[in-house]
């Protein structure tokens, strides 16, 4: 047996913060208690505060590695290390790696990200060198004609554990404004010309595909998802007519609204909801679309994700605990229990007897929190 104790520590629990020490066993937490220990080889923490592990349901930090400039393709073993190391060192203890299936067009580059993003997982998965736990958060492109090629082979992967219905069409979600999207991908180099015969093109194409699309990626995992193997999220929901349909279609959690009254509606309707932590961190959305601080104060977000940024998990939950009006025990369950629950993850996401030695350990400067030491299943990964 293997024991570790922890001990005066600032421990945040679901609904306190506790001054007190933490006990590990063979790697699952053995026990809370308050003050201090004075069992003989306990740590002394001097203080500082410890969180559980935190739960990323969304990161695209992957292609970030894959891909560190626009005409530079990294090797993709060594990009999946990069971006797992980012992962631990940001105390991210499990992370759903989001690939993108399906190309409308402007990201090619994409699909073979996927690829090569399942085989490298396959191969580094069982050797035990990754530091966080690797799950596959399969988003599927609905409008695009490739969608369903892309899903037919991973769709019973078993680090398949959450499938999202995107839709990057101009003029919903995203890109509702149109011209935004035009100037986007005018950064890109492309002509005014080509710009608006693609955009063209892509109406006319979701107009054609998407609701086929949609209906069959649900039909072809409705076996899974009755099961509870995996989780289905909808994406970058606009409008209550949208929440609506995925309640109609069984669709439980809402990724990323991009208004307040899609994440009121979701709410609502009994969807959880999930907002961008650099949203928080940035003070507003990078695309234009509703600041997630404001979401927060109207108790309309049950978890924050990444989503491009691991990092930013922790300091959104503190700048919301100092900002948003909730305490630091609901904001540290943004990143940690609650998206845990959201996935059917229940061995982990608190500092609570029984459940996996997840959990990361930090100290504030003036207000920042500044990661220290992660840990995964007892065994320190960063």
């Amino acid at each position: 047996m293997t024991e570790t104790i922890l001990t005066n520590a600032r421990l945040v629990l679901r609904d306190a913060v506790l001054e007190g020490t933490l006990v590990l066993r063979d790697g699952v937490i053995a026990d809370v208690q308050p003050g201090r220990s004075t069992a003989g080889g306990a740590v002394d923490c001097g203080g500082e505060t410890i969180i559980p592990g935190v739960v990323d349901l969304h990161t695209d930090n992957l292609e970030r590695q894959v891909q560190p400039r626009a005409t530079a393709r990294w090797p993709s073993r060594s990009a999946m290390l990069a971006h797992d190391a980012q992962c631990a060192a940001a105390g991210v203890t499990t992370v759903f790696d989001s690939l993108c299936l399906g190309d409308l067009g402007f990201d090619e580059s994409r699909m073979r990200t996927f690829r090569d993003g399942v085989a490298d997982l396959d191969a580094l998965g069982p050797t035990g060198l990754l530091k966080s736990e690797h799950f596959l958060h399969l988003r599927c492109e609905m409008p695009a004609k490739d969608v369903l090629n892309f899903l037919e082979p991973v769709a019973d992967h078993a680090e398949v554990r959450m499938v999202s219905l995107m839709d990057h069409s101009p003029g919903v979600g995203q890109y509702a404004n149109v011209e935004r999207y035009r100037a986007l991908r005018r950064s890109s180099g492309m002509s005014a010309e080509v710009i608006d015969r693609r955009i063209d093109e892509l109406v006319a194409q979701r107009a054609r595909l998407r609701t086929p699309n949609r209906h069959a990626i649900l039909a072809r995992i409705a076996l899974r998802l009755a099961r509870g193997d995996i989780v289905v999220a909808s994406h970058d929901d606009e409008t209550p007519a949208e929440i609506a349909e995925n309640v109609s279609d069984g669709i439980r959690i809402s990724e990323f609204p991009v208004t307040l009254a899609a994440a009121t509606a979701a709410r609502a309707s009994g969807m959880t909801v999930i907002a961008g932590a650099p949203n928080i961190v940035r003070g507003g959305s990078h695309s234009g679309n509703v600041n997630a601080a404001d979401l927060v104060k109207a108790g309309t977000v049950d978890a924050f994700a990444s989503d491009y940024v691991p990092a930013a998990l922790i300091e959104a939950a503190f700048i919301s605990a100092a900002t948003c009006g909730i305490g630091l025990p609901e904001a540290v369950a943004l990143i940690t229990d609650n998206p845990a629950r959201m996935a059917n993850l229940n061995d982990r996401g608190r500092l609570a007897a029984g459940l996996r030695a997840d959990f990361v350990r930090l100290r504030l400067h003036e207000g920042q929190p500044v990661v220290r030491e992660v840990y995964r299943a007892g065994a320190r990964v960063a």
